[in-house]
């Protein structure tokens, strides 16, 4: 990889506003997005019954270790290449490639994110929101010498200017005014899943809170929450705050 070429991880919860960060790196003059190029193999190996899942896995490379090595360090022309990635893909794979990228984590308080994902799979569990998974690769990055940006959903809502500016500082690229704002609808990297999941980002035309934030949280999912939190609150401590 050439010094000036950055490769960009962002490890995400679901339901998080992953899909709008991607738009916001899409409208960069130098940036090259991917969506969620591990979803194929995670379905595979976890058997998950995700909306379009048939669709997905015969129109996606499958295998994890082809995926890092044609996708994540194939040849792009851009400056940047920015990987819009689930944390909990991360399943029977080789994570030594987390070496060689930039790694972002992007969390969300775990109340609104369990809630919002009640409302597509109902039987939610911790594999499927991945909050401990986020938990356990910082831990492990740190231990690896490498210190992940973390950056908080609800921070960047607030002031989305700041946070992702300092963002782009840490990173080591300009920020790009382009970066909070975009046209409403699809973009052609969006994934084959979008169908099912990005209503909300697509009748948005930047960084906004949807009023399924405050969707109360069902009482048998509290156990789930009370988990989370914590290993929430513990990346929280180390995130850009606004």
């Amino acid at each position: 990889m050439s010094a000036d070429k950055k490769r960009i991880c962002l490890w995400s919860s679901p339901r998080n506003i992953s899909t709008a960060l991607m738009y916001s790196f899409a409208q960069r003059s130098d940036t090259r997005v991917v969506d969620e190029p591990l979803y194929g193999h995670y379905l595979r190996i976890s058997g998950a019954m995700h909306p379009g899942r048939d669709e997905i896995l015969l129109n996606m490379e499958t295998d994890g270790s082809k995926v890092v090595s044609e996708v994540m360090f194939g040849d792009f022309e851009e400056d940047i290449l920015f990987l819009k990635q689930m944390t909990h893909h991360l399943v029977d794979i080789d994570t030594s490639f987390l070496n060689e990228m930039i790694n972002v984590i992007l969390i969300r308080d775990p109340y609104q994110l369990i809630s919002s994902f009640h409302q597509i799979i109902p039987d939610v569990t911790m594999t499927d929101v991945g909050v401990e998974k986020q938990y356990v690769l910082f831990t492990e990055l740190v231990s690896n010498g490498q210190y992940p940006i973390v950056i908080d959903s609800g921070e960047i809502l607030k002031s989305p200017r700041i946070v992702l500016t300092e963002l782009c500082k840490r990173i080591g690229i300009d920020f790009q005014e382009s970066m909070l704002t975009w046209e409403p609808g699809p973009i052609p990297e969006d994934g084959i899943w979008a169908k099912h999941w990005y209503s909300n980002v697509h009748n948005s035309s930047g960084f906004e809170k949807q009023h399924t934030s405050s969707r109360k949280l069902p009482e048998e999912l509290t156990p789930l929450y009370e988990q989370c939190k914590l290993h929430y609150e513990e990346l929280f401590k180390h995130s850009i705050k606004s």
